[in-house]
């Protein structure tokens, strides 16, 4: 009877001419894990920010909401609060939209910094990665051609 092969061991064998260098994927998963504290941080800053203008918001609003409220004189009074309330609110939501817009450019800024620094990083790596698997190949090569010989 004709003998089949052992391809697991072939496959082993041919994997262990050819070593994987597990600190570059350690490299890699830490790079990505700082470039996504990174982007968290910047996105929960973001969030704080915008809850305190969203907050502010809400009191002033509630404080203008109170005048209007008020016990009048007369009848005129009412409708001169209620015109100073929809001026307050008018102001307050251009003043309110601005500072969300301030935190809009910012986070925005921020993660194109971060992105084109992480860019830089990943092809650092990459490079070195490449540089060191190119080495190790060529090193494997050489030896399984003396092997063979």
């Amino acid at each position: 009877m004709t003998k089949t092969d052992d391809i697991t061991k072939m496959m082993q064998d041919m994997l262990a001419a050819f070593p994987v260098d597990a600190t570059a994927m350690q490299d890699a998963f830490k790079t990505q894990a700082a470039l996504g504290e990174k982007l968290s941080k910047v996105a929960i800053e973001a969030a704080e920010k915008s809850t305190e203008i969203s907050s502010k918001w809400t009191k002033d609003t509630l404080a203008k909401l109170t005048e209007v409220t008020k016990l009048k004189d007369e009848p005129a009074d009412y409708q001169k609060a209620m015109t100073d309330y929809a001026s307050a609110q008018a102001e307050m939501v251009a003043e309110t939209m601005a500072a969300f817009a301030e935190v809009a450019k910012k986070v925005q800024m921020e993660t194109v910094e971060l992105m084109l620094a992480a860019g830089k990083d990943i092809s650092e790596d990459a490079t070195a990665a490449v540089k060191k698997a190119t080495a190790d190949v060529t090193t494997a090569a050489k030896k399984a051609t003396t092997a063979a010989k």
